[in-house]
């Protein structure tokens, strides 16, 4: 087994160590196997990092622990990835608190080009059910990845809705990837391992507490490009994965419903105070999120470059390949361009009319 990602595992399995501690650990230590092997006054050095768990780590007591684990996922054709890997998804990697490892199971593209998030309640109506088999057989031409929650009610549908028309889809899990809340759509879960997959960030074993699930919920928003929510009360789990995706400046749609509905007035509220845009057809999401199917349209985006600059190439290029509106981070990271530097170059592409400021700090082709 590869000791590296042995040592990052066993770091997960020290008590009081989190996703930003590990990130802290390995980026002070240079790889989380010399961590290890730090002095104790080293150690406590390390912002965030006491006496407690340095001890900890001086007595690397939880490498079986790993090396178990790991044998559990491949035995269970589970495959961890860690922030490190290059399969780590990227658009989770552009937020501050995403996970520091995931469990896929299943063949899914975690970086696929156009990926979206669909949540609401867990009582689903008959028109919140219409409304997801419409926004499905809308985005069929698109070919995106469909993201949710594997619960009751708006999110196993949009799961079915998905399979049936032959779109890949991927649960998010509040437990172990060894178990599937609720057991009821076991069935329909392994359908999906087959059509696209199951993701946690738990280890083996963790069951479906009430505490795991917002933290499920923050995935769920950063793995997208957008969140739609077809139904929601007033308060409940897909306002907080509405309320999360704005904070990471991912777009955020909300089907408009009946004024008198109980599940329609969290979708209307996130209208009305402007924390959602309104959908009402796929064309709502194209146009802010700059999606087209029309090969033509394409075509006519190719761009004549030799008038640009090297550095302005490589963010035209990006953002054409890309496809999607991308984050100011997610240029800098790509690019490797000062912050500086890339500011006044896409300053300059905007005045050349090349590329759109949205809102978040995000950037696209006009």
């Amino acid at each position: 087994m590869d000791q590296e990602r042995i040592a990052i595992l066993a770091l997960h399995f020290i008590p009081g160590v989190g996703d930003y501690l590990v990130r802290q650990l390995i980026s002070y230590g240079g790889s989380a196997t010399d961590i290890f092997k730090l002095p104790k006054a080293k150690l406590l050095k390390i912002p965030g990092i006491g006496e407690v768990t340095a001890k900890s780590i001086q007595e690397g007591n939880f490498f079986d622990k790993a090396e178990a684990e790991l044998m559990k996922a491949e035995k269970d054709d589970t495959e961890i990835i860690f922030f490190i890997d290059k399969k780590y998804p990227e658009r989770l990697r552009a937020i501050d608190d995403s996970p520091s490892m995931i469990y896929v199971k299943g063949n899914v593209n975690l970086n696929q080009p156009k990926i979206l998030s669909i949540v609401g309640t867990r009582q689903a109506t008959s028109y919140g059910k219409k409304m997801v088999e419409q926004i499905i057989d809308e985005l069929i031409p698109h070919q995106p990845l469909i993201v949710s929650g594997l619960a009751y009610g708006i999110d196993i549908h949009s799961h079915k809705a998905a399979l049936k028309n032959g779109l890949a889809t991927l649960g998010v899990l509040g437990s172990g990837i060894d178990i599937i809340y609720p057991s009821a759509h076991r069935d329909t879960a392994m359908k999906m391992v087959n059509q696209g997959g199951l993701l946690t960030e738990n280890i083996y074993g963790t069951k479906p507490d009430a505490h795991n699930f917002p933290s499920r919920n923050r995935i769920i928003a950063g793995l997208c490009d957008a969140v739609i929510v077809v139904e929601a009360a007033e308060k409940g789990g897909a306002l907080i994965t509405a309320e999360i995706a704005n904070s990471y400046s991912r777009d955020v749609f909300a089907v408009p419903g009946n004024l008198k509905q109980t599940y329609s007035e969290g979708c209307n509220k996130l209208i009305k105070i402007n924390k959602a845009s309104l959908y009402t057809s796929v064309k709502d999401l194209e146009y802010l999120l700059n999606w087209s199917t029309d090969k033509a349209d394409v075509k006519s985006k190719s761009l004549d470059m030799s008038a640009l600059k090297d550095e302005e190439k490589l963010i035209v290029k990006f953002l054409s390949d890309k496809q999607v509106p991308a984050q100011i981070d997610e240029l800098n990271r790509q690019t490797n361009l000062p912050a500086s530097i890339l500011a006044s170059l896409l300053l300059e592409l905007e005045f050349k009319n090349l590329i759109e400021s949205l809102p978040g700090k995000r950037y696209k082709l006009r």
